[in-house]
């Protein structure tokens, strides 16, 4: 079926928005095909996976739209890049990513993108509401605005989700429609490891699940703790999407589309069910560490995706005592550092040893300084991405898991 334009779209082919905004929208228009995409329709919001530096390409792709003088249409915020440019010294690795991956950042923001470089634009003023229709990308990102907020994305990738903010279009796909969002599998919950009180570990536990077992279907849970916060949520969706392909989940009572199970399913039955126990939850966590109780560990990483405001509030408590003896490094983005110098804690963190990295994430670019031994997480996604991206072995534990094993300078789980 060929692809209705809209007399926008066409203004759009034919330049008259400009160079760099044409050239976007005949990309976008064979990507419509290939998906097989009827039109377009307009976006509220983009976030943008492309300013971490994968190399030439990233800046030539940029760069030329810079040229020609092209300003994103929607407002658009910025993905973790290589480097922390607010701590440049941090970066210890080959010059060409640091100068390459400083260039690029500043290249989307010269497109007129906003400098948040953050995993979680959601903790930002950007957010967006219930039912928006934006163009995400950063696959924790776009799982968390579709399920906890219920805004509308698919899974787009470097270079589209550009195009789409250069646009303010998007082709209409997918989650983009209500039909599309109805879950499909059913996972039961059917009990919880009574020395778990936090919810924390059972959404990672579930999420790894989902992203194993489920790919790219839409999970509806039933049974999670009642007391699950948000940053619980984005745990799960977190490692739900780098496990698999996940880019929606419903929580029966919790997320915005799933009151019930029957508004998840809409009112269609699911195609296959799963039960979890406390011991394949168990049995979940455990497989997440790649080494033993008593491994020697040489850093702590929190914050992938970014650290929020209230988790530091969770993990302010836990500073109290011994100063821990192996590195801490929390990722977190700038909103938040602002938020921990109003209040003096940036300097509580910095005199207990902790380095706050801001921009970036410890797993995707060169910032620990000693990798010779384990890196302790609380993240269900470093746990899952670390051995591969920076060849590091992984403990996964509770923050005060975290904690403790950092004054203890070996993995220690209580």
């Amino acid at each position: 079926m060929a692809l209705d334009l809209s007399d926008f779209d066409k203004a759009l082919l034919a330049g008259m928005q400009g160079e760099a905004a044409a050239f976007c929208m005949r990309l976008l228009v064979r990507f419509a095909d290939a998906v097989g995409a009827e039109r377009f329709i307009d976006i509220e919001a983009a976030h943008i996976d492309g300013c971490l530096y994968l190399g030439q390409v990233s800046l030539d792709f940029v760069e030329h739209l810079v040229r020609h003088k092209g300003r994103v249409r929607v407002p658009t915020t910025l993905n973790v890049g290589s480097v922390d440019l607010i701590h440049p010294e941090l970066f210890i690795g080959e010059a060409q990513i640091g100068t390459g991956g400083a260039r690029l950042m500043r290249a989307h923001e010269d497109l007129g993108c906003f400098s948040t470089f953050t995993c979680a634009p959601y903790q930002t003023l950007f957010r967006p509401r219930f039912g928006a229709q934006i163009a995400w990308a950063e696959s924790n990102a776009i799982v968390f605005a579709n399920s906890v907020i219920g805004a509308r994305t698919n899974r787009y990738g470097d270079f589209i989700d550009l195009c789409c903010a250069m646009t303010g279009r998007a082709p209409l796909y997918g989650l983009h429609l209500a039909e599309n969002r109805r879950a499909q599998v059913l996972v039961e919950i059917e009990s919880l490891p009574e020395e778990w009180q936090d919810a924390g570990p059972v959404c990672v536990a579930v999420g790894h699940t989902i992203g194993k077992r489920c790919g790219s279907l839409i999970p509806a849970i039933v049974g999670l703790p009642g007391h699950a916060q948000e940053d619980d949520l984005k745990a799960l969706g977190a490692v739900a999407a780098s496990s698999g392909a996940v880019a929606l989940f419903h929580a029966v009572g919790l997320t915005p589309e799933a009151p019930t199970v029957e508004a998840a399913f809409q009112g269609q039955a699911p195609v296959e069910t799963i039960r979890l126990t406390a011991d394949d939850l168990r049995r979940t966590v455990r497989d997440l560490s790649t080494v033993p109780d008593g491994t020697p560990l040489t850093g702590v990483s929190f914050g992938t995706p970014h650290f929020s405001f209230q988790e530091f509030t969770r993990l302010m408590p836990l500073l109290e005592g011994a100063r821990p003896i192996v590195d801490i490094y929390i990722n977190t983005h700038r909103g938040v550092l602002d938020q921990l110098a109003a209040c003096g804690w940036d300097r509580v963190l910095t005199a207990a040893g902790i380095t706050l990295v801001i921009d970036t994430c410890t797993y995707v670019t060169a910032i620990m300084r000693d990798m010779s031994g384990a890196i302790m997480t609380n993240s269900g996604k470093m746990a899952y991405y670390a051995p591969g991206n920076i060849g590091v072995e992984i403990a996964f534990g509770s923050l005060a898991d975290c904690m403790a094993s950092a004054r203890a300078g070996k993995v220690v789980w209580l």
